[in-house]
């Protein structure tokens, strides 16, 4: 009894065995992938079992959830036309990866004499990008005691890159209060956005700044450029105050002088003493409201 049950289940294992082997199986090494733009990649698509002698291979791109041909009908086409190829059996190596082949990647093998005749397997590649050379702004010169920011700023790095300030070749560490150099600098860096802020500048500050920005691509950084610190100028202020006082008093005093002499007084300057001209010879010229002349003395020949 007990042989006979032993006797069925190696019958059904086999027949088990014999079905799966009959049916197509893919797997891949990696399901997600990084590469580095410029450089080759390969995505695998291994059939680990297969009967079909000629199986239908195709890859899809997806991106953005649309599915684009990349591999159909034994050519390479769409975005890696030229720059990819099929390796045997089934991967997909892409000779020169650029930041647009950032996607889902999908293996799909059709094996019609197969009892499981079809299987597909996804993949996801990220492409990274290597930092530009940053944007940086730091000023020329800040006084001692005052607050400041440096700033550095690139966008076409992938991953979004980190950054790191140097102050004379020498690195600044992200916690000043770690190194006994920094440790009275009052400064903070935000590794994300690559802005350096100082709360209160010390005289110690001043020197050659530069940024880098990394990531897992590489890195660049900005040229170098100096900052220079100066001490708060009290006496120059005194005097400067000092200066705006005394021609402020000026120009006041000038003001009450001139009013003091009258020239701001309220006469109209319009108005003016008007003489007629006197008239001779006992001849009216006739009144102007008339507008025809009136004789009334006789011409004496």
């Amino acid at each position: 009894m007990a042989k006979g049950r032993l006797t069925a289940f190696f019958i059904l294992y086999s027949s088990i065995c014999h079905f799966l082997s009959l049916g197509v199986i893919l797997r891949t090494t990696d399901k997600v992938v990084w590469a580095n733009e410029f450089e080759p990649i390969e995505l695998t698509c291994l059939i680990e079992s297969i009967s079909t002698n000629n199986p239908r291979i195709e890859w899809k791109k997806i991106k953005n959830g649309v599915p684009s041909y990349v591999y159909f009908r034994n050519r390479i086409s769409g975005d890696l036309e030229h720059r990819a190829q099929l390796k045997e059996p089934a991967n997909l190596l892409i000779l020169n990866a650029s930041r647009s082949d950032t996607a889902e990647y999908r293996c799909e093998v059709a094996a019609i004499d197969d009892q499981k005749h079809f299987d597909e397997i996804l993949i996801s590649l990220a492409v990274r990008v290597k930092p530009v050379v940053p944007r940086c702004s730091i000023p020329v010169a800040v006084t001692v005691g005052t607050s400041s920011e440096l700033r550095c700023l690139e966008n076409e790095g992938f991953p979004t890159s980190q950054y790191r300030w140097f102050q004379n070749n020498e690195e600044l560490p992200l916690d000043p209060k770690s190194s006994p150099k920094f440790y009275n600098s009052s400064y903070t860096i935000n590794a994300d956005t690559g802005g350096l802020k100082f709360r209160r500048v010390r005289k110690e500050d001043a020197g050659e700044y530069y940024c880098q920005a990394q990531n897992d691509a590489g890195q660049a950084q900005c040229p170098p450029q100096i900052m220079e610190v100066y001490d708060v100028d009290i006496f120059g202020i005194f005097l400067k105050t000092v200066g705006a006082l005394v021609a402020l008093m000026c120009v006041a005093m000038g003001i009450c002088h001139l009013h003091k002499h009258g020239c701001f007084s309220g006469k109209d300057l319009t108005e003016t003493n008007y003489k007629l001209p006197a008239q001779d010879d006992g001849i009216d010229y006739g009144d102007t409201d008339e507008g025809h002349f009136r004789h009334k003395s006789s011409f004496v020949i």
